[in-house]
């Protein structure tokens, strides 16, 4: 089946978005520091700092969702309920920054952000919860767990 390449797939390429996010902030942390000028009168290293720490925490982001996708391509089992969360997270930014992303960049930079969502969304429904046949061996009990009740079955008019 296709979802264990697709999960490895993922993993690695939001580990080169991590990086490339990661460098991308690097670049825009020196220039602000070099430039020494201030916006509405902010202290220029704040701005640097905090370019650098949202590109750290953006980096790890993308490293521990990826480092999500490839546990659950290599040992081919749904990621647990964090982890789909973290996956879920993940798509949902990639998405609003798309949807940013094509009016400020262009198409190109559109159609990466959506490969990149494609490959998410893709993973979280490979990986979906089991089915119930699958988990209670082949049996579909319903919620009293097969019991046949007592009570009468209501009235159809």
């Amino acid at each position: 089946m296709l979802r264990r390449p697709v999960a490895v797939v993922t993993a690695l390429v939001l580990a080169g978005e991590a990086v490339g996010v990661f460098a991308l902030n690097a670049v825009l942390a020196t220039v602000v520091e070099n430039q020494n000028m201030s916006l509405a009168g902010m202290d220029p290293r704040a701005m640097s700092t905090g370019t650098w720490v949202l590109g750290g925490v953006s980096a790890l982001l993308l490293t521990g969702c990826g480092l999500i996708a490839l546990l659950a391509g290599v040992r081919d089992r749904s990621p647990g309920r964090f982890g789909r969360i973290a996956l879920i997270g993940c798509a949902v930014v990639h998405g609003v920054l798309g949807a940013v992303t094509v009016g400020l960049v262009g198409w190109s930079a559109f159609a990466s952000l959506m490969v990149v969502l494609g490959l998410l969304v893709f993973t979280l429904l490979a990986y979906g919860p089991e089915d119930r046949e699958d988990r209670d061996g082949g049996r579909d009990e319903g919620r009293d767990g097969g019991r046949v009740s007592d009570e009468a079955a209501p009235a159809a008019f």
